[in-house]
Formats: structure tokens, C-alpha cells, sequence
């Protein structure tokens, strides 16, 4: 048997699987502070920052199958015990990032500091993720003042060479920067930005190409997140080019529906702005979303699902917005939307209703027996696993079928348990 190691060993990893599925796969257990992409082999290596992490997760996925985009994936420690090799997919990174820039810290404390503050948070509300990594450079040499490049010690370098106008392409960093032709970078990467830091350096790099252009384009939507969340690409079946963020949901069941159930059901696909139940047609409502993409997701994974007996229709409603008055429920400001921070984190958890959902902000004494009774009102739970990520408690529930568990989320979200307001979303995992 293979002694315990920070490197786990990953098979399986098929070619629709990214770089940013692994990381959220094996980021709740702890710091990943490398990754290699071993493409031919559909396999990769992951480093954790310690051994504990490494069998915090080992642990974890030997009773739970993890499963990325319907694939199974299959773990073991690696026979190596650290990761020593250059990352092969870091020498195309460049590329691929479209956006990149080195920063370079007085002191190598600042540059901890600012990635430990930054890592993970969007430029803009909902895109442009920061991945930041530490960098292999040893020195930054900048040689011209202008909107490319700066140093802030040296006021008096001239705007650019002479001859040569400093208008540059975006791929050409090299002259900027004085980096080595050929060099490459040991990348850790995160979701979205890629940060490296040796000596107090940043090196920042977009995850996906729609922020190639920032300087010219800083108004960007949702979409950018989403497509950093999913790899770069959008889910199947979404479109991204819906502007109105109204949707129309009829066949409810109007004798159990009420705008905080439907709150909780579709604020897992975007931000709810606000909620009318229309009073005319009591098993119709309009729910206003953030924005065109997020109501696509919730047309999209929603249509045709099963709540208290009914098959709901989701579509576009014919109304841009809903206008305010005494029979609409605001939620602009409500504490419960979900993707006030970490949007791109939470796209990833976007999809239909499952049979499983995960519980969390659990008291830290909860037992599995008073989960259930807390939600076996809405249907059979078949199994349930309690377990601890980062230090707190959480939990995975599975029902008999897909309207138990939608039962359960649209009544059991942010309700109190043993004095804490739990929150409930669907898991993708296929089994406990």
C-alpha cells in the first residue's frame, strides 16, 4: 500500500475535465499548491500543502465517489512525495490567459499579504476572478513609464523606446518586462487568476479569454464568470445571449408556494432582485434575476422540475422587470443571495435538481440524527454523511428522488437548526 503522501494521484481526468474542476474537487480540504495536467495519460497530480490535507480528502472520497461533469474520477496517494517537476501545461498558460501583469513588492511580506487578501475576489461584481500564484522571476527590469509598464522608483524612464511606438501587442510582455525567451512558470493554480509569487512578486493571469480586452471593454458580464467557473467554456445547452432577466414560472402548486420558497429555489441560479405571485393566476410568478444570464441558468436547469406535485414551466417572461409595488417581495438587499461573493464558485454548483443536497453552517455538535429529523417531513432519506470541511461541520443528504430533495432545499434553506440559519444547494455527487 502506498504510504500516506502530499500527492494525490487522480485517473480518469477526461478531456471536458479542467484544471479549475480538480482544484474544486480537493480545495475544501485544504491549500493546493500544485497541479499537473497529464493530458495523454487523462490523469493528473496534486500537490496539497500538507500530508493531513492530502488524507483529510483521501478519507473523505474513499466513501464518497467523486464524480466531475458525470465522470467518475478515481484518487490514491501518489508515490511521490513532493512535486518537483515543472508543470507541463504552465508553458502554454500564457496563452491561454489572454491578460497578465507582474507586480514586484518592496518586501516579500507585502506580496504574502496582498495574495492572501485578494486571492479568489472578482475585479468587477461577478467576473474577473483573481487566480494569484508566486512567481519564479527573480527580478522585474522595467524599462519604459506608460500604460503597460511602470516603475514607481524610477519616475524618470522615458515613455517608450525611441523609434518604437509602446502601443505593443498584449502578447508581447517579454520586451516590457525583461522576461527570458522560453522561460516558464511553476504554476499553483486557482480559479480564474494565477498568481506566483518569489521575492515579492505578483504574476496575475485572467483563466479565460474574455478578459483579454479588459482595458477596453471594463463593463463585463456574468458571463465571464460563468465561463471561468466551467473551464473557460458555458454550460451545455446555455447560450449567453439573453438580456432579459425576467422569468415566468407557472404551474405551481399555489396552495404551498410563497416568494420565499421560490427565493430559495432560484436565488441557487443568480441573484434575486425581486418576486411577484400573480394574484389573477395563483399558480403563475415573475421572478426578477440579477441579470439575462443568471435567469438562462434558472430556465435552463429549472424547466420541468417537480415541486409539491407539479411540473413547473420556467420561461422568459415578455417583462424586462418587475416594477415595485404592495404585491412584490424584495430581496435586493436580502443577506441570503448567494452570489455576493463568489460567483464564479457558485456557478460551478449551478445545475438541476438532484436527489442529493448538501447542508452546511451546521453547529458544530450536530448529529446525523438530528439532520434528518429535521428534513424528513419532505420525503425517505435513503442515507446521509455528516463530516467536516476547513473545520466545520456539514452535511450530505440523499432522498429517494429529485422533488423530495427541491422540497426540502425551498423549505429547509436558512431555516434554524440547534441555533444556526442552515444552507442547503444540490450536490452533483452520484452517491454517499
Amino acid at each position: 500500500m502506498t504510504e500516506p503522501s502530499k500527492v494525490i494521484h487522480v485517473r480518469n481526468v477526461g478531456h471536458e475535465i479542467s484544471e479549475n474542476d480538480l482544484l474544486q474537487l480537493f480545495q475544501p480540504f485544504g491549500v493546493i499548491t500544485k497541479l499537473v495536467m497529464l493530458r495523454a495519460k487523462n490523469q493528473a497530480l496534486l500537490q496539497m500543502q500538507d500530508i493531513t490535507s492530502a488524507a483529510n480528502a483521501m478519507q473523505f472520497y474513499t466513501n464518497v465517489q467523486p464524480s466531475i461533469r458525470g465522470r467518475n474520477v478515481y484518487v490514491q496517494f501518489s508515490s511521490h512525495q513532493e512535486l518537483t517537476t515543472v508543470d507541463q501545461n504552465a508553458q502554454g498558460r500564457g496563452d491561454e490567459s489572454g491578460f497578465q501583469a507582474l507586480i514586484q513588492y518592496q518586501v516579500r511580506q507585502s506580496a504574502v499579504t496582498a495574495r492572501n487578501s485578494l486571492q479568489g475576489r472578482n475585479i468587477y461584481d461577478g467576473c474577473c476572478q483573481l487566480d494569484i500564484q508566486f512567481s519564479n522571476v527573480d527580478e522585474l527590469q522595467v524599462n519604459y513609464n506608460n500604460e503597460r509598464s511602470r516603475d514607481f522608483t524610477g519616475p524618470s524612464l522615458p515613455s517608450e523606446q525611441k523609434g518604437r511606438s509602446s502601443q505593443s501587442g498584449y502578447g508581447d510582455a517579454g520586451g516590457l518586462y525583461g522576461l527570458q525567451p522560453g522561460a516558464r512558470t511553476v504554476g499553483f493554480p486557482q480559479v480564474g487568476v494565477m498568481l506566483q509569487i518569489i521575492s515579492g512578486y505578483f504574476f496575475l493571469s485572467w483563466g479565460f479569454l474574455f478578459c483579454s480586452h479588459l482595458k477596453r471593454n471594463r463593463k463585463m458580464s456574468n458571463a465571464s464568470a460563468i465561463a471561468a467557473a466551467f473551464g473557460g467554456g458555458l454550460p451545455p445547452g446555455i447560450s449567453g445571449t439573453y438580456d432579459r432577466c425576467t422569468v415566468l414560472v407557472s404551474n405551481l402548486n399555489p396552495d404551498r408556494i410563497d416568494e420565499d420558497k421560490l427565493f430559495n429555489l432560484f436565488s441557487i441560479y443568480g441573484n434575486i432582485v425581486r418576486i411577484k405571485l400573480l394574484r389573477n393566476k395563483p399558480d403563475h410568478a415573475l421572478v426578477q434575476m440579477g441579470d439575462g444570464f443568471q435567469a438562462e441558468l434558472a430556465v435552463h436547469f429549472l424547466k420541468g422540475a417537480m415541486l409539491f406535485g407539479k411540473r413547473l414551466e420556467v420561461n422568459f417572461s415578455k417583462y424586462s422587470n418587475i416594477t415595485t409595488g404592495a404585491d412584490t417581495h424584495e430581496y435586493t438587499n436580502s443577506s441570503l443571495n448567494r452570489f455576493n461573493r463568489n460567483a464564479a464558485k457558485n456557478y460551478r454548483y449551478c445545475c438541476s435538481p438532484t436527489k442529493m443536497i448538501h447542508v452546511s453552517t451546521l453547529p458544530q455538535d450536530i448529529t446525523e440524527e438530528e439532520i434528518v429529523a429535521h428534513l424528513e417531513e419532505h420525503g425517505g432519506v435513503v442515507n446521509t454523511k455528516l463530516f467536516e470541511m476547513n473545520g466545520k461541520k456539514q452535511a450530505l443528504v440523499m432522498f429517494e428522488n429529485e422533488e423530495q430533495a427541491t422540497e426540502a432545499l425551498v423549505c429547509k434553506h436558512a431555516t434554524p437548526l440547534a441555533g444556526l440559519a442552515i444552507r442547503i444547494s444540490f450536490s452533483q455527487l452520484q452517491g454517499i
